[in-house]
């Protein structure tokens, strides 16, 4: 029976295989290791993949007759695995056992999620009543980042004999876990080297083919009883053979300790030597196991978040897997937000704007982290600065894909299933991903009051974005307005009019406004900068008067489109056909993917108003009514509730929630209007992966954005919390099915702050240290102090 901190899987069933590894995933942040039996190699429903952060590497593959290029998070040679078989005495020896055996009776898998132990217990039992239980533990150390460890326990029924057992490290993986890559290069690993050291430690050593990084493992093998191993290398692995006596009531053990090493770690040591050192200190099992504990216990006590029942323990998953791919450790990284996490293989490993969705929650409890994710997009910023040049333009133009350098990954073709045709990929044109880094640069400076990152690399990112916004619009003199052509906006199913010959579609909504907000702070920013530091920036940027003149320009006149009283996705959304959405849901049930079914039937959803997810609703997500409605007002447009609403309800009935982000989105946007939907969208939001709604995507790797998105739904969405350089400010918006919840947060110098939200009630509680109070501001312009130490309830 699941509890709140545990997820459980009580039966094995080979087609959820793929599901349970995504979700039973365990990471510290710099590496992750998918929750795969360790009895298994890659084939049917098991998928070992062990991925660190940043890891990438590129090759070249022929696709339509098409040279093209991807880049990878590679998938590392696999620890993991062990293979055993029953040998009775005086018998020869049986199959090796694996799930997938007919002698399976019974499996469990089950993931504490407040220690980060992954348990499977197995019994086999042959024809002969002989039965043979088999119990995994597995952790990837949180406070050892380079250390993982695996426990295996073997006891036998009815019979005695001996367990033989392999502890293999296979480095013959390649990237194969998602269907649609696998007619790709998947092999990123070269000059593999293997060997052995005393006291049961094998070693493998290998690069990735481009860029070069060097990987170095080291596993060492214990078993108890202790037994001498034959050794055996290849030049793909190392195999370790034991055989273990066993009994009833007499247990074997096995435990596979693992550290790696990359040449991107630091500090630099040669390969085997590196790991080769670590595994020959590393505790023994019990005192790794007792330390991950610890490590695991620090962290939740700083991102801690108590919402009851089905709900929170959902979004204690969710909180769980966040962390495991951006930690503490991720402070000391350069490495970006992979979208998928580091649970597998889709999208490739590549970081997208899903950290516009992981950062509010990263700010409120680890703004170390949160500052170092910004970093990575500031030391990529010569890239982007380089892409905008190519392009035409100054400023930085950031790519839609990004892995290591900060060039544009996005692949040129794309596959669609339905048909097995090959498609011009276009998404590459969703510019707004500029916009999405600069947002995330100036909330993280209100978030956090770390004004001096926002005037020093957070000022250079967002300038170079206004920069790059301004020679992108072009003014249109019938209209008197600036416009933004040849985009995508976020709804990727509309990448080009109808019949058109080139891509891209004019003055998308969201991308406009986005723009609009982010010349204006950029105004602002230069604005509240020591005179000395906005000479010193001006002149670095070689930024002018008349240039900034035309920033303000552009930001007061850029073009939104609007028809039938709506905000319009973009210039020419409402002329578009109407979609029969009764008949295509009649005919095919699931149509999330409705790009996919239309191309496969010989049309297009650009002749169509069907968004795959909110796109203009977007700006819900990220405004409070009232600032968007003063961002509409700047530009010289009248928005207000009515319009908004109105803008709400047209594109929920025209939006096939195509992507895991867009019920998420709609779910914030309904919860701020107090709709009667909202929890409809928010639970399918909560469900997204557990549930596997998308159909089968969830095994190629979480989706970290909308994980994170459901977990700043409760911090923000439903509190109505912002942390200001003044204080806090809450206006909750009650949502009858989550009541209740906790949670701490960081306020500026304040560390560990305190919210219990209840039904009508709100207690502010705030740590003794440091000695300031900390204001709060209420709904109906009421503002309070707590005092360092108290603890105050308020009436909402």
């Amino acid at each position: 029976m699941n509890t709140r901190w545990t997820w459980r899987y009580d039966r094995y069933e080979p087609e959820r295989e793929p599901l349970v590894e995504a979700l039973c995933t365990l990471g510290n942040g710099r590496f992750a290791t998918r929750g795969s039996a360790p009895e298994c190699t890659a084939g049917g429903a098991h998928y070992p993949g062990t991925y660190m952060a940043g890891c990438y590497d590129r090759r070249t593959s022929v696709v339509a007759g098409e040279r093209i290029e991807n880049e990878d998070l590679v998938n590392l040679p696999n620890w993991t695995l062990l293979r055993y078989r029953c040998l009775p005495d005086e018998e020869p020896a049986g199959d090796w056992l694996t799930p997938d055996t007919g002698e399976l009776r019974h499996y469990e898998v089950s993931l504490d999620l407040r220690s980060g132990v992954l348990t499977r217990r197995l019994f086999f039992e042959d024809a002969r009543g002989r039965g043979l239980r088999v119990s995994h533990i597995r952790i990837v150390h949180m406070g050892e980042p380079g250390l993982a460890a695996q426990c295996t326990l073997f006891r036998a029924y009815g019979w005695r004999g001996s367990v033989e057992v392999q502890s293999i490290l296979d480095g013959s993986v390649t990237n194969a876990g998602v269907e649609r890559y696998r007619h790709l290069d998947g092999r990123h690993l070269t000059d593999l080297r293997t060997g052995f050291q005393p006291g049961g430690v094998a070693w493998l050593t290998c690069r990735t083919v481009d860029p070069g990084i060097r990987i170095a493992m080291a596993v060492r093998t214990a078993s108890r009883p202790a037994r001498p191993a034959r050794e055996a290398a290849t030049s793909v692995g190392t195999v370790q053979t034991y055989l273990l006596p066993v009994a009833p009531r007499r247990s074997a053990m096995v435990v596979k300790t693992l550290a790696l090493h990359t040449s991107t770690d630091w500090p630099a040591a040669a390969p085997p030597s590196a790991v080769t050192d670590v595994i020959a200190g590393a505790p023994a099992f019990p005192q790794l196991l007792a330390t991950h504990r610890a490590a695991w216990r620090r962290v939740w006590e700083q991102g801690e978040l108590h919402v009851p029942g089905e709900a929170g323990r959902i979004l204690r998953l969710h909180v769980f897997h966040l962390l495991q791919t951006v930690s503490p450790h991720t402070a000391d990284l350069d490495v970006g937000v992979p979208a998928r996490g580091l649970h597998g293989e889709a999208y490739r490993g590549h970081v997208f704007w899903d950290e516009l969705f992981v950062l509010p929650y990263l700010d409120l409890h680890f703004p170390e982290v949160a500052r170092a994710l910004l970093m990575y997009r500031h030391k990529r910023l010569p890239a982007a600065r380089t892409a905008a040049r190519l392009a035409g333009f100054q400023g930085a133009m950031y790519p839609w894909q990004s892995a290591s350098s900060g060039r544009e990954e996005t692949q040129a073709l794309h596959l669609n299933p339905r048909s097995g045709r090959w498609l011009a990929d276009r998404s590459r044109l969703q510019r707004h991903v500029g916009s999405a880094v600069a947002f995330n640069v100036w909330k993280h400076a209100q978030a956090t009051g770390d004004r001096g990152f926002l005037h020093s690399a957070g000022a250079e990112i967002l300038l170079e974005v206004a920069r790059y916004w301004s020679a992108v619009a072009v003014l249109d003199p019938a209209l008197g307005r600036y416009r933004v052509r040849g985009v995508v906006g976020p709804d990727e199913y509309h990448d080009a009019y109808p019949d058109a010959v080139t891509p891209g579609i004019d003055d998308n909504a969201y991308t406009n406004a986005t723009a609009a907000w982010v010349l204006a702070r950029g105004l602002d920013l230069l604005g509240e900068l020591p005179e000395a530091r906005r000479s010193e920036l001006c002149g670095q940027l070689s930024l002018d008067e008349g240039e900034l003149a035309r920033w303000d320009d552009v930001s007061r006149r850029l073009y939104v489109p609007f028809h039938q009283g709506v905000l319009s996705q973009f210039e020419g959304y409402g002329d578009l056909e109407e979609l029969d959405w009764e008949a295509y849901r009649a005919r095919y049930g699931d149509i999330r993917r409705l790009d996919r079914i239309l191309e496969a039937e010989g049309d297009t959803v650009n002749r169509f108003q069907a968004s795959k997810q909110a796109d203009t609703l977007m700006l819900g997500y990220l405004f409070r009514p009232e600032e968007l409605y003063g961002l509409f007002g700047r530009l010289g447009y009248a928005l207000d509730d009515e319009v908004w609403r109105a803008t709400v309800a047209y594109y929920l009935r025209r939006t096939s929630h195509g992507s895991t982000l867009s019920s998420l989105v709609h779910g914030w946007v309904l919860a701020r209007q107090k709709g009667a939907e909202a929890w409809r969208y928010c639970e399918e939001a909560l469900l997204a992966d557990v549930a596997d709604v998308q159909g089968g995507t969830t095994g190629e790797g979480i989706h970290l954005g909308a994980m994170a998105g459901t977990i700043d739904l409760v911090q923000r969405g439903i509190t109505g919390l912002e942390t200001v350089p003044e204080g806090l400010r809450v206006a909750p918006v009650a949502l009858a099915e989550i009541p209740r919840f906790t949670f701490t947060l960081c306020c500026g110098r304040h560390r560990g702050v305190r919210l219990r939200i209840l039904p009508g009630r709100l207690a502010i509680r705030v740590p003794a240290s440091p000695e300031d109070p900390l204001a709060v501001a209420l709904p109906g312009e009421r503002r309070f102090t707590v005092a360092p130490g108290q603890e105050r309830w308020f009436r909402l």
